[in-house]
């Protein structure tokens, strides 16, 4: 099929790329003269594993192009896909600038036949009125489709080439035949083709992401609530996550989830909520227990040094929301960084991928080590906010060494316990009591009767 691409962010180019590697001929189309210009050349501006081989292998069969010029991105097009960027405004509803504007454009050299599919995550009922613009644009009905997207950064080609479920809010059975064509290459018999009212597929979006947002809200206070109590909220997750009505899906306890989707979705849709006379108490209570929890982490470290911070040296390995990703919107590691800042700490820093994007937002406030051993060197302690495999396995007797002090503040859990106190260690982690620090006891050493999950 002839698909034009209307957006080369995260979505536009992952979903392009892919659309165009299972055979299709797709354009992507951007008002960013300098980003088109890298993609013709096969450069992807960000970092999603498989994802710049990808666009490279297409674009040298001819299968994917890119222009800045609308009306020869969408010529011809069978499917014309609108992928922009609908950001947090400042009363957390969905910003539809970008839509419109596109929108308003599009019309003028829509093919008759085209079918019009919104990707970008947009408020119930946008559709509906992208329908009724367009009528007025065009003087005539033209198809209009909803296909929200559930790409998890880091795994976008693997979600969009293996679904769980490919959701489609149509108006009409050719509308839903064609998208179900399109999508037949991913399909397979436990993974549905789910056609339904582009108003049900928009809330779809939106209660997929509020729904595992509030996992991670829940089982982060949970966690507090462990430290409180003395508990271990690994045991406890152990405990629940067997549970087949549970599982252990999205109930890691960390420092707060970040990102471009899952912050400004929750938000919205509860603006939405409240826009039809509902509190969205649980929504508001998600956000909030999540930018608490952002702070979890540096209240640990400004108990443990007390007044004695200013002119300290701390490493922090991890800066992007998640591992395998350079996306750094909205991710726990910058209110630790704000804050250490304002206490007068020197941070040493360091990601495998986001380096360059916190070094364009800090300059020279921070200082940027080129491995994760270098940012240890001398440093007072080491706090870590992503879970990044190479942070996982690691000589500690070499961390130890590099540390001026034996301490680590760990906010995704990437150790244990026990593996701390036999290296000396002073460790602190999420929903786990301390170690290695006076008047917090050790949990009884069990392990020989549990088994681990």
């Amino acid at each position: 099929m002839k698909i034009a691409m209307v957006g080369t962010g995260y979505v536009g180019l992952v979903t392009g790329a892919c659309f165009a590697n299972s055979g299709n001929d797709v354009t992507c189309v951007d008002i960013d003269k300098a980003k088109i210009e890298k993609l013709t050349r096969g450069e992807v501006p960000i970092f999603e594993p498989g994802l710049a081989e990808m666009v490279l292998q297409n674009v040298e069969m001819d299968r994917l192009h890119f222009t800045t010029d609308l009306a020869v991105a969408v010529a011809n097009a069978e499917i014309v896909y609108l992928a922009v960027g609908t950001p947090q405004a400042s009363d957390g509803s969905a910003d539809l600038g970008a839509l419109w504007s596109v929108v308003a454009g599009l019309a003028r050299h829509l093919p008759p036949t085209a079918i019009t599919v919104v990707k970008s995550t947009v408020p119930v009922g946008t559709n509906a009125k992208v329908y009724e613009r367009l009528r007025e644009l065009t003087d005539r009905d033209c198809e209009v489709a909803s296909n929200p997207e559930f790409l998890k950064e880091g795994a976008a080609i693997d979600d969009f080439t293996e679904p769980d479920r490919v959701v489609v809010g149509v108006r009409s059975r050719r509308a839903s035949e064609v998208l179900e064509e399109l999508y037949r290459p991913f399909l397979q018999p436990d993974r549905p083709f789910l056609a339904m009212s582009p108003e049900s597929a928009e809330l779809t979006k939106y209660v997929a992401n509020a729904l595992l947002s509030t996992k991670i809200s829940f089982i982060n206070e949970m966690a507090n609530l462990c430290e409180r109590m003395e508990g271990d909220i690994n045991e406890v997750r152990r405990g629940i996550g067997y549970d087949q009505r549970i599982g252990f899906a999205f109930l890691a306890p960390g420092v707060g989830y970040g990102g471009s989707c899952f912050p400004k979705d929750v938000r919205a849709l509860a603006c939405m909520a409240e826009e039809h006379g509902l509190k969205g108490q649980i929504l508001r209570a998600v956000d909030e227990v999540n930018s608490l929890q952002k702070h979890v982490l540096t209240d640990k470290i400004e108990q443990h040094f007390g007044d004695d911070l200013l002119g300290r040296t701390l490493a922090v390995w991890g800066l992007a929301f998640k591992p395998q990703t350079d996306d750094i919107r909205e991710a726990p590691a910058l209110v630790m960084i704000d804050r250490l800042l304002e206490r007068g700490v020197n941070l040493r820093v360091f990601d495998p991928e986001a380096n360059a994007n916190i070094r364009a937002l800090y300059g020279d406030k921070l200082q940027y080590a080129s491995t994760a051993l270098e940012a240890l060197n001398d440093a007072d302690g080491l706090a870590i906010n992503t879970e990044w495999s190479e942070f996982r396995q690691v000589e500690f007797e070499t961390v130890k060494a590099r540390l001026k002090s034996p301490l680590i503040f760990d906010g995704r859990n990437l150790y244990e316990p026990d593996q701390m106190r036999r290296h000396g260690f002073v460790y602190y982690s999420i929903g786990r009591l301390p170690v290695g620090v006076r008047g917090k006891r050790a949990p009884a050493d069990c392990a020989s009767v549990t088994q681990n999950g």
